[in-house]
């Protein structure tokens, strides 16, 4: 029985560099994105390329515009994007058209502060629809002079607290 346990603690030794490496190679093959403000001071959405802002205006439309590899505002081009929010039972279906810079919503948000939002943004006529789905927060962060959805802070602190 003592040679078997050697033989897998011996084992467990050897391995264990091996499981970390792979556990720090599979970390860092993922794409970290850290919170950026977009543009307008909205929330930079990382899932579509090039990257979005999904900005919430002062009258409750939400504001969506194209950005660069530098964060920075380019003009619309032949994207197509629709956003679904809101209660299930009642879901508000926004569709969008160009306005300046940006493509603005046809209707205002649902009332309410915690707002369950599918985004869908197609990038070119033939490319493929991508789907978003996020929380719009739209509650002040305690921390900023942002709101929440749209907050840059760190807030694993305030998690770990929890």
């Amino acid at each position: 029985m003592k040679p078997n346990l050697l033989l897998v603690i011996a084992s467990s030794l050897l391995l264990a560099p091996i499981a970390v490496a792979e556990k720090d190679k599979h970390d860092h093959d993922h794409d970290h994105h850290h919170a950026m403000a977009g543009p307008n001071g909205g929330r930079v959405l990382h899932d579509v390329d090039p990257h979005v802002e999904l900005f919430v205006t002062k009258d409750r439309k939400i504001q969506i515009t194209i950005l660069s590899e530098e964060g920075k505002a380019v003009a619309p081009g032949d994207q197509s994007i629709s956003v679904i929010c809101g209660k299930r039972t009642a879901p508000t279906r926004m569709s969008f058209e160009k306005k300046d810079n940006s493509f603005i919503s046809d209707k205002t948000l649902p009332a309410g502060m915690n707002i369950p939002t599918v985004v869908q943004i197609k990038m070119t006529a033939d490319g493929k629809k991508e789907t978003i789905r996020l929380n719009l927060n739209l509650e002040d962060c305690p921390t900023c002079d942002s709101l929440e959805y749209a907050c840059t802070c760190d807030h694993s602190e305030d998690e770990e607290k929890k």
